[in-house]
């Protein structure tokens, strides 16, 4: 009996210090939303691709230096200027222990370039895909393809059998709030696998032993729990409850980063928040002037400049954002200080713009703006529907959840919306393809220009580069002269954490928890 209760006791002790030293290394990450889906090819948004990077890996990928490096391919070459080869590693198995193998990659690539993805776009230029042999795949692309590379490290490799098995062979049409196995499970070759998910409440990712990568973190566990309310988050955050926070509040660093337990990180990063204006309606669907301001020129050059940016800046995002002029940032390929200069704010000129475009009286109209998704989004918009009133534009404001307000820009019943554009190819062809190629997927303002068509097709398949910068150019200054949107601000963000808590912060926002550590 006494051996029985000793073993008993013995039992208990080495289960309470066992989830002691569980839960010491497991990080509890929080940021305002979740992720939209746990499929890796329907939605292009950054939390929902944050999510994924720690499950699912890439041909390619890029480090904590933002420089593209091998993952699931070790090494490639160029055939001839239209073909490809990617020689895969051959020790890789998805976390139920299956080898992958060049099926998998085909179908994946295949399986991105469905209707229902969002990231089809990414990899318009593939022509074909192909397995040569088990470990040696051939991309062939329509023309030669100077960002290729930059492309693949987005498109995330699944398990074909794993797919078959639970009738996953498309991405979830997440448009038509399809749910899908492959919505609500996760199975990749990454460095953590899926355990639980439950939708806006809670995600743990535990560390895959199958990973064939070297373990340079010393986590079991992470835990994301998205926290909408800004104030809750900190809350969190200063309790313990919490271990890191990606987008901590602007209005809370201060206090944050004077606690002896915490820590404050901040980096530029690679997104513009902007407005978005449709300008191919006939009638606005909200606002009551019976045609479309927008479709007119002068209407959004007065919106532009009567938008006091500084202001926002100072006041709502506490000095914490960068002013810009056109839709992508320092490091883009295709960017100049020159373009990203701001037309200047003038409430006076504003008003004798649309006086000139037959709006002497200014107009009604709503603005979308999401409240979880971007910095102090509700707050911006806020912002800018005080000053756009003092120039005679009565703006409604209608504020949702990102996953509302992604669902019905799709759905097209916004005519003036908040968005922001990361760059995750680090060239500028990404922002036209999504954003003004006629029809594209995220060209909501419907803008659509014959030339900058054609100068997109420069940028897809020209090598000499010389050749290509000249077309981006173009474009970028056709494209800035239309006022195609209204470009606010590059985002700066910080991450607040404990101070024994270590993830590296990075310019695309996305922590790498295969780099982390807590201790």
């Amino acid at each position: 009996m006494k051996i029985n209760n000793l073993s008993k006791i013995l039992i208990i002790l080495s289960l309470v210090f066992g989830f002691s030293s569980a839960s010491a290394n497991t990080i509890k990450w929080s940021m305002a939303g979740d992720s939209l889906t746990l499929d890796p090819h329907a939605q292009n948004e950054g939390p929902t691709t944050q999510v994924s990077r720690q499950v699912y890996e890439a041909l390619v990928t890029r480090g904590i230096d933002m420089s593209i490096g091998p993952q699931l391919a070790t090494s490639w070459k160029a055939i001839d200027p239209t073909t490809w080869y990617f020689y895969l590693r051959q020790d890789v198995k998805f976390s139920d222990g299956t080898p992958m193998t060049s099926e998998d990659v085909v179908f994946s690539i295949i399986r991105a370039q469905q209707p229902t993805s969002d990231f089809k776009e990414y990899i318009s230029s593939i022509s074909s895909v192909k397995a040569i042999d088990d470990y040696t795949i051939e991309i062939k692309t329509k023309e030669p393809n100077p960002i290729l590379l930059n492309q693949l490290s987005n498109i995330f490799v699944m398990s074909k059998a794993w797919a078959e098995k639970h009738f996953a062979l498309a991405p979830q049409n997440w448009g038509a709030s399809q749910e899908t196995y492959a919505s609500v499970n996760a199975m990749g070759t990454g460095p953590f696998k899926i355990t639980l998910r439950e939708p806006n409440t809670k995600t743990v990712f535990k560390k895959n032993t199958k990973w064939w990568g070297d373990v340079e973190h010393n986590l079991t566990a992470v835990e994301l729990i998205p926290i909408a309310n800004a104030a809750t988050r900190v809350a969190a955050l200063l309790s313990g409850e919490i271990d890191i926070v990606t987008d901590a509040p602007v209005q809370d660093l201060g206090r944050i980063g004077s606690s002896g337990d915490h820590k404050v990180e901040s980096t530029p990063q690679m997104r513009t928040i902007f407005l978005g204006m449709d300008q191919a309606a006939d009638q606005l669907r909200s606002g009551n002037t019976g045609d479309n301001p927008f479709k007119k020129k002068e209407v959004r050059q007065a919106l532009y400049q009567a938008i006091d940016i500084e202001a926002i800046k100072q006041k709502v995002m506490r000095g914490n954002s960068a002013p810009a002029g056109i839709v992508t940032f320092p490091g883009v390929t295709g960017y100049t200080t020159e373009l990203d200069k701001r037309l200047a704010f003038d409430p006076e000129a504003s008003k004798k713009l649309l006086a000139d475009a037959g709006y002497p009286d200014g107009f009604e109209v709503e603005l979308r703006c999401p409240n979880d998704r971007y910095i102090n989004d509700e707050a911006i918009c806020t912002a800018v529907v005080g000053m756009l009133g003092k120039v005679g534009v009565n703006v409604s404001l209608n504020s949702q959840t990102k996953s509302i307000h992604f669902k019905e820009l799709g759905e097209k019943k916004g005519d003036f919306y908040m968005l922001g554009w990361g760059v995750p190819t680090l060239d500028s062809h990404y922002v036209f393809h999504y954003l003004y190629d006629t029809g594209a997927s995220w060209n909501k303002a419907n803008f659509s220009n014959a030339r900058v068509d054609e100068l997109i097709k420069v940028m897809e398949g020209e090598v000499d580069l010389d050749k290509r910068n000249t077309a981006i150019a173009e474009a970028w200054q056709i494209v800035k002269d239309d006022i195609t949107y209204l470009p606010l601000h590059h985002q700066v963000i910080a991450w607040a954490s404990k101070k024994n808590v270590n993830v590296p912060i990075r310019p695309n926002n996305e922590p790498l928890f295969r780099f982390s550590s807590k201790n």
